[in-house]
């Protein structure tokens, strides 16, 4: 990645300038039988409260007004699609937004302003990857992807498992949550575990600090979690509730993490107590 790294005392004052500029787009509104159908299909939406519920909705009407959907390989992109993407990549911005009163401030969508376009696949997308070796040897490959993130750029995403995410919540699963905390991670050009945290948190004076406190607990809640899958593959020991897939690097794990903690915080919490309280110092800030 070639991003330059702004100086990290200047992230959260930028994004607050972010946060703080208003959009042209005007919002979509929602109708009434489609916001309901989303969420009977989305059972860990429809268990959010009415306030939580009307915010949510709030900002998917700002979120569609900004956002451009395309269909790959002729798959057609209804509203109802459109919409159960939206929704869910809403979700961890509920609370977020500068001073927020209520629940679903559309300044929060700042956090997703580096890029407009999302891609859905009729299926596992094809990735073409090249890795050059210590001997100079460029080694290529395909990989199947249910979603990606890519910085500055569109967000892609498999339609059957956006399809699925009410079914795969009890397993943490959900493929839009993790791409979109990609992108909340990428905000300060580093796809390093750590998204931009606001002055103060977790009662740390400057960036450093405060990533320092945040790095202090994902990280050993990584390793644990890699130690669990490797004993799991290895030895044939209990899997981890969480996917694998968080093992591959951190900024995976919080991707993993983070999708889990918002669609099925109940077992999140039982598996990672620390994390949950981390999680909620960000996502759920006291005002």
């Amino acid at each position: 990645m070639n991003t330059p790294q702004p100086r990290p005392a200047s992230l959260w004052q930028r994004l607050r300038t972010w946060l703080g500029r208003a959009s042209s787009a005007q919002p979509r509104p929602i109708a009434e039988a489609l916001w309901q159908a989303t969420l009977a299909t989305l059972p860990f939406l429809a268990a959010l409260p009415p306030d939580e519920q009307t915010g949510l909705r709030r900002l998917c009407g700002h979120f569609l007004a900004r956002k451009e959907f395309h269909g790959a390989h002729g798959l057609q992109v209804t509203d109802a699609m459109a919409l159960a993407v939206a929704a869910q990549a809403c979700l961890p911005l509920l609370h977020l937004g500068p001073g927020a009163d209520a629940p679903g401030d559309p300044r929060a969508l700042a956090w997703y302003d580096d890029f407009v376009g999302i891609v859905l696949h009729p299926g596992l997308a094809l990735a073409r990857r090249d890795f050059t070796d210590d001997d100079g040897i460029v080694h290529q490959w395909q990989e199947e992807l249910a979603g990606e993130a890519m910085p500055g750029g569109p967000v892609m995403l498999s339609w059957p498992d956006v399809a699925s995410a009410g079914e795969s919540a009890a397993q943490g699963y959900n493929v839009v949550i993790h791409e979109f905390i990609h992108k909340m991670d990428l905000r300060d050009g580093a796809a390093d575990a750590c998204p931009p945290l606001p002055p103060g948190f977790l009662g740390q004076q400057g960036a450093r600090a405060a990533r320092q406190a945040w790095l202090a607990v994902l990280t050993p809640a990584w390793e644990d979690f890699c130690e669990q899958v490797i004993r799991a593959e290895r030895f044939g020991q209990a899997e981890p509730w969480l996917d694998a897939y968080g093992a591959q690097s951190l900024d995976e794990f919080l991707a993993v993490a983070c999708e889990a903690y918002f669609v099925n915080r109940a077992a999140f919490g039982q598996h990672f107590p620390t994390l949950l309280t981390l999680f909620d110092a960000f996502f759920r800030p006291a005002r």
